[in-house]
């Protein structure tokens, strides 16, 4: 029987949600070498502005789940696009105006929107893949990555023609929000309540002590570190390890995002064919490859083909991660929220890291760190396994009186 069209509606939505999502932050991060530049800053120093990036996240994070449980995931998405825009305009205000604090400032708001946006948008895109079905979740990852595309697109575009980056900045600020307010509309309109339920305060906190939850944590921290070090550092290794130009770092990233949009959308049929734990233990191959080719190439073409690969092996963990974290229903918001701050955790720490290390060993040997994040994601891949009902892990709920009973 095919979907209700409100359900194909509503997976078109979300679509779009996650593609907006990632035209905001990558037409900002592509062009984190102008960034460093206008404000004046060294690798460290940048390394410790986008670190104020991922802590506005982490700072979301842990709320999403209460707050996607009281206003609905279309108003929460809603409220974190204004957020995100609220964050824009001080940042493009710090760099014409070259304060650093400002950004910093903007960096932070940006970041706690988006945390909130990620959380309440795939809790929507799970309850769709629940209506549809079938596998949708790398999918809907892949239209954050033509988003991300797109918004690298702009970037380099930007860059070429000479605009400054504080009206690239100022222009997303504007489209941001009045995007999302008329996806929102095309969301679901009524959700499990018992999801809900699961999402508000005792429910994250339950989840915060279930093994295969802080394990599904786990992989996802692998696999975002793989993916963060490159959305936050390749541009720079392509400019700073390879002498290209602020142009062709852009498009460094953008292939990088493009191979993980297309691993992404093949992603689906290849994960209902083999599976999870099967599919997530041979992306180290092409990933490490790709790792290699960039650190030890020693040409820009060479660099720009380890990008694709870095990107295509990367691309299937996080939102393996996500569905797995999301299988059973009525927990899906609260899990979700765990595994996304655990998995945050490496866009918190790996920006400063890595430019720590690059301030002193440049940015090529710094990116070998990016070799240990790999090995997590191997060895946690097999939580990702859907549980059997007889192996569902016990839940503690919460009753009306405030007590929690199994």
């Amino acid at each position: 029987m095919l979907p209700a069209a409100g359900v194909l509606r509503a997976r078109t939505a979300v679509a779009a949600s996650f593609s907006v999502c990632g035209v905001a932050l990558a037409s900002c991060i592509s062009r984190a070498p102008g960034i460093r530049d206008a404000l004046g800053l060294s690798s460290a120093q940048l390394g410790l502005l986008l670190l104020c990036l991922s802590g506005g996240s982490i700072m979301g994070l842990p709320l999403s789940g209460r707050i996607v449980h009281r206003l609905g995931p279309a108003r929460a998405v809603l409220t974190a696009s204004l957020t995100v825009t609220t964050g824009l305009l001080p940042l493009a205000a710090g760099l014409q105006v070259g304060v650093v604090g400002l950004a910093a400032a903007g960096f932070v708001l940006i970041g706690l929107g988006i945390g909130i946006w990620d959380v309440a948008m795939n809790v929507e895109g799970a309850d769709v893949e629940r209506r549809l079905g079938r596998s949708l979740m790398p999918r809907l990852h892949a239209a954050f990555s033509l988003g991300t595309v797109a918004g690298a697109g702009v970037g380099a575009a930007s860059a070429i023609a000479g605009v400054p980056l504080a009206v690239q900045v100022f222009v997303v600020a504007a489209l941001v929000p009045t995007s999302m307010a008329v996806a929102v509309r095309f969301f679901l309109r009524v959700h499990n309540d018992a999801a809900q339920d699961a999402s508000d305060g005792c429910g994250v906190l339950t989840a915060w002590r279930e093994p295969r939850t802080l394990l599904i944590g786990l992989l996802v921290l692998g696999f975002a570190f793989l993916e963060g070090s490159a959305n936050d550092w390749i541009a720079v290794a392509m400019v700073d390890g390879y002498g290209t130009s602020e142009a062709v770092g852009a498009i460094g990233f953008g292939i990088f995002v493009s191979a993980m949009t297309i691993g992404r959308l093949v992603g689906s049929s290849v994960l209902d064919r083999f599976g999870r734990v099967a599919v997530l233990r041979a992306t180290p191959a092409p990933t490490a490859a790709g790792l290699l080719l960039v650190l030890l190439g020693g040409s820009t073409a060479l660099a720009l083909a380890g990008a694709a690969l870095w990107g295509l092996g990367t691309s299937l963990g996080f939102p393996v991660g996500i569905s797995a974290a999301a299988d059973d229903p009525v927990r899906a918001a609260a899990r979700v929220s765990v595994v996304s701050s655990i998995g945050y955790t490496a866009f918190l720490a790996g920006p400063p890291l890595i430019g720590l290390v690059a301030e002193s060993a440049g940015i090529l040997r710094a990116l070998w760190i990016v070799f240990g994040a790999l090995a997590l994601g191997l060895l946690t891949s097999g939580s990702s396994r859907p549980p059997s009902a007889a192996a569902e892990e016990p839940t503690i709920r919460c009753d009306h009186d405030g007590t929690r009973s199994r």
